[in-house]
């Protein structure tokens, strides 16, 4: 009986632990035709042996250097043919497409080479991306995410595997170092291509590998080790507060059209960590300020949330994004346009009405006799309608607006009303007023009604309004 090889069992350990190893799956392998890629290859062919799922290998060509890019492809493709595997590869043309996007040319071919991969994912039907990462590409990668500058969630460093719409990209080697990888395609007669550009220093990473790690490694001969155990200490660490902050998401943050609603006591009531990731997780859903998140932008509306005395704030957050806090409410999206003013007639036969300018909705019925009155502040009221003066209106505020509020002496400004109950500035023109043919204001939806058209054991008709909920 053969003897496995012993990094051969690692591997394949690791995969039954993880979970993504199962019969009869269909996997895309991307293969370069470097040694790390053709060791993934083979190892994925051993374990295609004993337990079948289906491999498609896929070679991306970024047409960078000339006859050495086209031989790494024959290469892969003769291997592909040997070993009776499905290959697909495609010509990117990455120098065109970045003279074309102005992108550098690590990030467009990165761009490139994922379309062509989910492409060929697509096409063959396969659940799973395959990919070739190792253990020094994963020092390499938290140590330079160190020197550009990141958070605890950067020294996760790279994943073993992440979802991607249906598709799940994984990547086995990622606790194998490189030198395991060249040992074990010696062991094994894999043939591997040397890609040249691997010594140009022009790219930051090759500078990493080629002159920072050995310099670093004269202080710590195990770097690369470390590195690789404080990106597997924080990826820990950072799905854990992962959870933590969406949760805090769940209970404290309502979404408002394109943007969200904040409960500012919720917000102030989280460790400082959990505030930074929840703003973070809110700024993520703008593709373009997820692209250009700044450690100052998150401090700046942590700050401006956080106070233990809710101030009046307002920031522009770029790419037409805003934050307006006020009272103990904030609100994060899209720069919200001012809600026109409107008004609705509301006849004698009339049962429904929708407030088409903020989509609220309120139901009319009549009903014989007196019906109990709601709470002053409930979304709905009841008044005697023989007491009424029609027409009646549902509106937008409007300047020097009065009430004279049940159970109060005297009359009050709506702005004031506004402003005893914390309403903020940006919510003011959307709440609706019930007024009566005389100007007089009957009712403010959640917030108070007036001493007018009160029921009585001597009333006949009620007439009832009532908000309905949103419409989902």
């Amino acid at each position: 009986m053969r003897q496995q090889d012993e990094l051969a069992v690692r591997v394949r350990e690791e995969a039954r632990t993880e979970g993504w190893w199962k019969q009869g799956i269909a996997v895309v392998a991307a293969v370069s035709g470097g040694p790390d890629s053709m060791a993934l290859l083979h190892l994925l062919r051993t374990m295609a042996e004993e337990k079948p799922f289906r491999i498609v290998v896929a070679h991306a060509n970024h047409q960078f250097r000339g006859a050495e890019s086209d031989a790494e492809e024959e290469l892969v493709r003769s291997v592909a043919r040997d070993w009776g595997l499905p290959f697909e590869t495609a010509a990117l043309n990455v120098p065109a497409f970045i003279e074309e996007t102005g992108m550098n040319a690590q990030a467009a071919a990165r761009e490139r080479r994922y379309d062509f991969l989910r492409e060929v994912a697509r096409v063959h039907h396969c659940s799973h991306l395959i990919l070739g990462h190792h253990a020094d590409d994963q020092a390499e990668t938290v140590l330079m995410r160190v020197i550009r500058g990141t958070g605890p969630g950067g020294l996760s460093g790279i994943p073993y595997r992440r979802q991607e719409e249906e598709m799940e990209l994984i990547r086995p080697l990622l606790r194998i170092t490189k030198g395991e990888l060249l040992a074990y395609c010696k062991r094994n007669g894999v043939p591997y291509a040397v890609d040249s550009s691997n010594a140009d220093r022009h790219y930051f990473r090759n500078a990493i590998r080629l002159d920072v790690m050995p310099m670093l490694e004269t202080y710590n001969p195990q770097l690369k080790a470390s590195l690789a155990r404080l990106a597997e200490l924080a990826t820990a660490d950072d799905a854990y507060l992962e959870t933590r902050t969406l949760e805090a998401f769940r209970l404290g943050v309502t979404p408002d059209g394109e943007g969200y609603r904040i409960e500012r006591r919720r917000f102030r009531g989280l460790h400082v960590a959990l505030q930074r990731r929840l703003v973070k997780l809110i700024l993520s859903c703008s593709s373009d300020l997820r692209q250009q998140m700044e450690y100052r932008l998150v401090e700046d509306i942590v700050s401006a949330l956080a106070p233990a005395h809710p101030a009046v704030a307002r920031m522009e957050l770029g790419s037409g994004w805003e934050l307006a806090a006020e009272y103990d409410e904030a609100y994060m999206g899209p720069t919200r346009p001012s809600t026109a003013p409107y008004c609705y007639l509301v006849e004698a036969e009339t049962e429904r009405v929708l407030i088409e300018e903020t989509g609220a909705r309120f139901e009319i019925a009549r009903t014989q006799g007196a019906l109990a009155a709601a709470s002053d502040r409930s979304r709905e009221a009841c008044f005697d309608e023989d007491e009424l003066h029609y027409p009646i209106f549902i509106r937008s505020r409007t300047p020097g607006d009065v009430i004279e509020p049940h159970g109060l002496n005297g009359s009050k400004k709506v702005q004031d009303m506004f402003v005893d109950a914390k309403v903020p500035r940006y919510r003011r023109d959307r709440v609706p007023l019930l007024v009566d043919g005389e100007g007089r204001v009957l009712w403010i939806p959640g917030m108070r009604r007036s001493r007018h058209a009160l029921i009585t054991a001597n009333t006949k008709s009620t007439l009832r309004i009532a908000q309905l909920e949103p419409e989902n």
